[in-house]
């Protein structure tokens, strides 16, 4: 396994799996933009690495990330006499520009991705980690919709996302009350799959990493495809999107074994592309 020094992002592999790591704990993992620039190129090489196979995302220290640090915001170069000191649609590029990207990164990952969160996941923290296909919490973990709380409204998609995991009216309270949400609530309302207590988190997330590590890749990317884009398609669109995968999957080695175990009575072996 390979770490970066002390960066601020640290990458390690464990076999097929790639553990990205926040690591600023002393700023409780609120994330720069070098940071992010760091963790999209990673999740883009997972996507085109066929020895890799499953991504972890998990902050160093207490906390697995408590949103975008404002102190080192990109700034609008210092305006002209009689100028807006931001100038219109500057915020809006620095949103799409910036978070908007690296929750992309995650939906559009082509190996699943696992979220172990400990501590505070706050607002563009807690849209990353629901952003990811697998969410394991600490028991001490806390969500946090932390926008209301300092005036602002949800950015890195988290009004895209959290309707669709607890549906609007419980989007809405979250939201707009901005309250914590403690790890056994947050696995009531589906937005974790399983809490586990604090010293087993990451042997969790390795557990879980090697089996979706185990899985037949070509079928999973396009699974997690389908399902992402369900919410947007037409019943026939979804519909023909499903054949052409289930098409191109069955030409895999992966398919063949699949079948092949299924008949022998045996657990396959699936080897991956």
């Amino acid at each position: 396994m390979d770490e970066i020094g002390e960066a601020e992002v640290l990458d390690r592999r464990d076999g097929a799996v790639l553990w990205v790591v926040l690591n600023r704990p002393h700023r409780g993992n609120a994330i720069t933009p070098a940071q992010r620039e760091r963790v999209i190129t990673l999740l883009g090489e997972a996507s085109s690495a066929p020895d890799l196979r499953a991504v972890v995302i998990m902050g160093a220290g207490k906390n697995f990330c408590t949103g975008a640090d404002l102190t080192v915001t990109p700034q609008p170069a210092d305006a002209a006499p009689g100028k807006p000191s931001r100038p219109v649609g500057f915020t809006a590029r620095v949103a799409r520009d910036g978070v908007q990207r690296l929750v992309s990164a995650v939906l559009d990952c082509e190996v699943p991705v696992i979220a172990a969160v400990s501590g505070a996941a706050a607002g563009v923290g807690m849209h990353l980690a629901l952003a990811c296909d697998f969410v394991i919490a600490a028991d001490s973990a806390r969500f946090i919709e932390v926008s209301v709380r300092r005036g602002l409204v949800p950015d890195g998609a988290g009004a895209w996302l959290l309707p669709r995991l607890v549906g609007m009216q419980r989007a809405k309270e979250l939201m707009m009350l901005g309250e914590d949400v403690p790890s056994a609530r947050a696995e009531r309302l589906g937005l974790v799959n399983s809490v586990v207590p604090a010293a087993e988190l990451t042997a969790a997330a390795r557990d879980l990493a090697v089996q979706l590590a185990q899985g037949p890749s070509a079928a999973l990317a396009l699974t997690k495809r389908l399902l992402n884009q369900s919410f947007e398609s037409d019943r026939g669109s979804a519909l023909d999107a499903e054949a052409t995968a289930v098409e191109l999957v069955r030409a895999t080695s992966d398919a063949q074994e699949g079948i092949e175990a299924f008949l022998e009575r045996r657990q396959p072996r699936f080897r991956g592309w």
